[in-house]
């Protein structure tokens, strides 16, 4: 696989939002880094913002390092513990959720009182996230994000009028709130003030942030990897936890659907528009349980990394194998991942 200066078309990665759930997102890296397809842009929403600045903020040959030190800080590898039930997986990823509903991800959000600023009335939130400013601002090259070669984008939403807003760093300086804000979801999260407006979490327009990208399409041909973290297929529900975990699915992944579905009438037949959508979901989600974008324990982390990693191999060998149709004219949308 040739690098980004050889190639003939750009790659641009799309990060959906989903918590937790993002170390899926930083497995596919991995593997599309290590088959040298660095994107030349990269947009977020939620977690997919962070994951998408702690990339496009770090040197190339240090982004897969940045990832693990945000998704693994001081992890040991696990291989996995075969001898757990299924019920005994289901209780210890139950009780993980449990922790972090009390005691939030140290250096992402914890309860309130764990922060110096105190609650306040216009602020109101179960969590506090002014030690994620922290955390990114130790991780991230703000400089190289904001004047490197790879474009930067994240999505968020304007609390009082409802209108989308985009962080880009072509027009504008990005810095830690703007990170924030994409990410900050009612109730959990407090709204970020950026430029006198208070925002919220992007993932409640478009949780695939799909539409700067297909909006204003580029000269050179464009190879979309998008990256959802919530299937919209998926089994049919048994229990009120499975019942819970796949409306939330649904709800998220269907907004998928229909931006892509719109972007494809659009662009249909358009010869000045050549641009290959690939998406992949995470669709390995079997012992996923209600509350999964709570889960941070180390076990659960390791496996959807590994996840990640798998899906994207099998893109990076499509890409190899010539079998996108990059070249083709309009909106071509290969299915990824998800049948």
């Amino acid at each position: 696989m040739t690098g980004a200066a050889a190639r003939d078309f750009d790659v641009v990665l799309v990060l959906s939002g989903g918590n937790a759930l993002g170390a899926f997102e930083a497995g596919v890296y991995e593997a599309l880094h290590a088959q040298g397809l660095q994107p030349d842009w990269v947009v977020g929403a939620s977690i997919g913002a962070i994951n998408a600045a702690l990339i496009v903020g770090s040197a190339p040959e240090q982004r897969v390092e940045t990832l693990r030190a945000f998704w693994r800080p001081g992890m040991v590898p696990i291989a996995g513990l075969p001898w757990m039930t299924s019920a005994m997986e289901t209780g210890r990823r139950t009780a993980a959720v449990g922790w972090t509903a009390m005691a939030g991800r140290s250096g992402i959000f914890g309860p309130l009182l764990s922060s110096m600023t105190p609650w306040t009335d216009d602020r109101p939130s179960i969590f506090e996230t002014n030690q994620l400013s922290s955390t990114l601002a130790q991780l991230i090259d703000f400089d190289l994000l904001n004047a490197g070669p790879c474009r930067f984008t994240a999505t968020a939403v304007d609390l009082q009028t409802g209108e989308d807003v985009v962080f880009d760093s072509r027009d504008r300086t990005i810095g830690p709130d703007h990170i924030r804000a994409s990410a900050a979801l009612p109730i959990a999260f407090p709204p970020v003030e950026v430029d006198g407006r208070w925002h919220v979490d992007g993932g409640l327009s478009a949780n695939l942030p799909l539409d700067p990208v297909l909006s204003e399409p580029s000269a050179r041909l464009v190879l979309c990897i998008a990256v959802d973290l919530l299937p919209l297929g998926g089994a049919v529900p048994t229990t009120l936890g499975e019942a819970a975990s796949r409306m939330q699915d649904l709800i998220f992944a269907a907004q998928s659907r229909r931006t892509i579905a719109r972007w494809q009438a659009v662009h249909a037949g358009r010869e000045d528009v050549r641009i290959a959508l690939l998406r992949l979901a995470y669709t390995e989600q079997e012992e996923e349980v209600a509350g999964k974008a709570l889960d941070f324990s180390p076990e659960t982390i390791e496996r959807r990394w590994a996840a990640g990693h798998r899906a994207g191999l099998g893109a990076a060998e499509r890409v190899a194998e010539g079998a996108l149709s990059i070249g083709a004219v309009g909106l071509n949308v290969v299915g990824g991942g998800e049948g």
